[in-house]
């Protein structure tokens, strides 16, 4: 009888919570090298482990330069059956969506992390850990790009958010998860929701470009948007609503060459270019705005980022933006 052969998960460590631990200098909790597999990953026997840890950072300070490595080292490995990256909750959408952009392997890539440190109680970075791992290792997550796995939920990459500060349950992100993996008394049960999804992949050499974004209020003239234009190459604007702004906006948007790509600062929705007041979404794009289709103004930024940094110029950018094979 021949015993078919373990299945072969990478760990790739980043840092975040779930390696974070009490600093013993008082500085308050940092991450710190990962713990052992055994505390790692439970409820994998059998699994044969291999461990990577590119960086030790907390996610606020992970730039798309990590973001770029974290994803060549990813495309680098050989012989796995699947990758889990353990990151920090504040930017892991953004890691997850660029990855999302970038990757193509033949493998599922899941992302986790915690939202309670290990020293705290009932630290839910274990069974993260634990549910990530059974999820890349499923022959059902092939084909999906990478994932975000938190509390059992399953969510794609562009659309999953962190949706709380503190709370155990901290992501979501309209129209939901696509899936779900529960521990049943025979093992893991998972089932998805939907099927997978054609997707377009960018392969930059490097992150040349610099896009920066702005936030839109009641009463904003402006102020931030010649600066930020002088620096930049590009800029996104969380915009109000479908994707409107003040009036004093339009002529800034008319005048500028550079691409300004017009997201929304609503929890969810895409960009609608319907209202014909100055600043209204239908004058934006008439003044060469581009909508961001249904992405946040975090994830637009690395889409416009990534475009950029490849030479493409402000209407082949939109044109991408409006073709949605993101």
């Amino acid at each position: 009888m021949t015993l078919s052969p373990a299945p072969q998960l990478a760990l790739v460590h980043t840092g975040g919570t779930i390696a974070s631990r009490p600093d013993p200098g008082g500085a308050g909790v940092t991450p710190q090298v990962a713990p052992t597999l055994a505390e790692q990953v439970p409820g994998l026997e059998g699994v044969h482990v291999r461990t990577y840890q590119p960086f030790t950072l907390p996610s606020p300070h992970v730039t798309p330069a990590h973001m770029l490595a974290l994803g060549q080292l990813i495309g680098s490995l050989e012989d796995v059956d699947g990758v889990v990256v353990t990151h920090g909750t504040d930017t892991l959408e953004e890691t997850a969506f660029f990855l999302h952009l970038t990757l193509d392997c033949p493998f599922p890539v899941v992302l986790t992390g915690s939202m309670r440190h290990s020293a705290e109680l009932s630290g839910d970075g274990p069974g993260n850990l634990r549910d990530a791992a059974q999820v890349a290792l499923h022959p059902h997550s092939r084909g999906r790009g990478p994932l975000v796995v938190f509390g059992g939920d399953i969510y794609d990459a562009r659309t999953v958010t962190k949706v709380h500060t503190s709370a155990v349950d901290a992501f979501g992100g309209y129209p939901g998860p696509i899936g779900r993996i529960d521990q049943g008394p025979a093992g893991p049960a998972l089932r998805y929701f939907a099927g997978p999804e054609g997707r377009q992949q960018y392969a930059p050499r490097q992150l040349s470009a610099r896009v920066e974004v702005l936030y839109a209020y009641a009463g904003w003239q402006g102020e931030g948007f010649a600066e930020a234009e002088a620096r930049a190459d590009g800029l996104v604007i969380a915009a109000l609503g479908t994707g409107n702004l003040p009036g004093e906006l339009l002529p800034l948007i008319e005048a500028t060459r550079k691409p300004v790509v017009i997201a929304t600062r609503t929890h969810a929705g895409p960009i609608l270019p319907v209202y014909g007041y100055a600043g209204g979404g239908a004058t934006l794009k008439r003044a060469g705005a581009i909508p961001a289709s249904f992405l946040n103004a975090h994830k637009a930024r690395l889409l416009l980022l990534l475009l950029l940094s490849l030479g493409l110029d402000r209407e082949a950018a939109r044109q991408v933006f409006e073709d949605g094979l993101f």
